[in-house]
């Protein structure tokens, strides 16, 4: 994983985060575009110049880029083509709130990443159980590796990345192996996992735990007739 999301179990800190994955209308930035224009022709870009203070878009590239995630696969994460992310990304479309979230979960970061400055607050950022997203290991997968809950969403600038992961009975075959920058714990909550690291393969039972420099190539499996369930924690590369 990875915080910074989700792969692995890559935040989503998996995508460095393969772990996030939301949907959205393509229609709601469209319907965006043409009332932003409304706007425009009312109040002479007073609107567009206050937005552009935020800087959003640029913010968007510097997150798409640290993560190394492609417009492409963006994309199908946020259900929004390429071509639209990148005017997202240029300043010249404004997300509507909506989209904007849905942007934010991919990314594993709350609404205030785009709109305050990070310097100036101390973080501190409580997640509820009834607010958590439940996610694919990728969304166009058949046969996802493992699901994932992100733990720390709304938290900017994190240094880690927390996620409930469940883990279906797989066979080596329907899982993949990945890797991050950073490191990478896992405490098995229940059900047996097998790990496999530098192609060699463990098995943790409930109670047990790992800790491994996910730099290196790392896959999950589930091993019990139950799907297992861990707490996966990532940190982002060390210096």
């Amino acid at each position: 994983m990875n915080e910074s999301s989700p792969e692995m179990l890559s935040p989503p800190d998996a995508v460095e985060n393969d772990f996030s994955a939301a949907k959205t209308s393509e229609a709601e930035v469209r319907d965006d575009k043409t009332s932003f224009r409304n706007t425009e022709s009312t109040d002479g870009g007073v609107v567009r110049r206050a937005l552009g203070a935020y800087e959003i878009g640029a913010k968007l590239r510097q997150l798409r880029l640290r993560k190394k995630i492609a417009l492409v696969d963006l994309g199908k994460h946020t259900g929004l083509s390429a071509s639209m992310l990148s005017q997202l990304e240029n300043g010249k479309l404004v997300p509507t709130l909506p989209t904007l979230a849905r942007i934010a979960m991919v990314f594993d970061v709350g609404l205030e990443h785009f709109f305050s400055d990070k310097r100036t607050r101390r973080t501190f950022s409580i997640v509820r159980a009834a607010e958590r997203l439940r996610f694919p290991e990728l969304p166009d997968s058949p046969v996802p590796g493992f699901f994932f809950e992100v733990l720390t969403f709304g938290a900017t600038d994190k240094s880690i990345g927390a996620y409930l992961a469940e883990f279906p009975p797989r066979d080596n075959q329907e899982v993949r192996a990945h890797q991050h920058e950073g490191s990478e714990f896992v405490h098995v909550l229940q059900g047996v996992l097998g790990v496999n690291y530098q192609a060699e393969d463990s098995v943790l039972y409930a109670g047990d735990s790992v800790y491994f420099d996910s730099s290196e190539a790392h896959s999950y499996c589930g091993l019990s007739v139950e799907p297992a369930r861990a707490i996966v924690v990532t940190t982002t590369a060390r210096p």
